[in-house]
């Protein structure tokens, strides 16, 4: 079993039709490549650019969805949560909860996943050095997290656009051992063009490479069948069947 973190999925629950065709695509690459791809998907996107962009099906419904996924395919879970009374019914159903972003700073949620006793991933905020991810991971432990993972997924420069500064890499490898690279979401262009984030999704294989000469332990993929149809991050999404590929170069190489 290749012991590289992996995570992929759509960015939102659309559909259970969706869900079972990309749950059925990582079950096969599991298969084929001896991975443990971890399945990923929102039941809320609750920062979303405008108000009337797509959200998901909400927490209840959502978690059904994610909970039929794991009984049919036997696939690990990961969701985020965007407020702390979601972390108890999250940490029922999935094995990771993720903190977002701009929310890793916010003890309140992080010491309400801390105490559901699942791995909890934190992604690095766009306005943090990697260096600076200490102290929410400090938080985290001090609530009773057993395993912390960080995620780098750019930072924001001012103009439109995410950089990456691989060096993230390096200093989060100093706090915890598992470090993830945010293959699509960094490479979004969030500034707003018609009321969504952009993105260009052909430097997404670029990303993963540059992530693992700077000491990567995982890799996060957003990923749909059609992702220029996709309800939300349809520009930076990657497309499915891009996927095995793309771990096989990871993973062998």
């Amino acid at each position: 079993m290749n012991k590289t973190t992996l995570i992929a999925g759509p960015c939102v629950i659309e559909s259970a039709e969706l869900l079972d065709t990309v749950a059925r695509q990582l079950v096969e690459i599991n298969r084929r490549l001896g991975t443990d791809i971890i399945f990923k998907a929102s039941f809320d996107k609750a920062n979303r650019t405008s108000i009337h962009s797509y959200r998901g099906p909400g927490m209840e419904k959502g978690l059904q969805m994610l909970a039929d996924v794991k009984a049919r395919y036997g696939l690990k879970l990961l969701t985020d949560i965007h407020e702390a009374w979601q972390a108890e019914p999250v940490g029922q159903v999935v094995d990771v909860v993720q903190i977002p972003a701009f929310l890793c700073r916010q003890t309140d949620l992080l010491v309400a996943a801390a105490h559901t006793g699942r791995v909890v991933n934190i992604k690095k905020a766009q306005f943090l050095a990697g260096r600076d991810m200490r102290y929410p991971v400090e938080k985290a432990r001090d609530a009773g997290a057993n395993e912390v993972w960080l995620t780098e997924r750019g930072n924001m420069m001012g103009y439109g656009t995410l950089v990456v500064d691989f060096r993230n890499i390096s200093d989060m490898l100093e706090i915890v051992p598992t470090v993830i690279m945010d293959c699509t979401h960094s490479v979004q262009r969030p500034d707003a063009a018609g009321g969504k984030t952009g993105g260009d999704r052909r430097f997404v294989p670029s990303m993963a490479l540059a992530a693992k000469a700077f000491g990567a332990t995982g890799y996060f993929f957003e990923v749909h069948p059609t992702p220029d149809e996709g309800m939300s991050d349809a520009a930076n999404m990657l497309e499915l069947d891009k996927l095995e590929g793309l771990v096989k170069q990871i993973i062998h190489n």
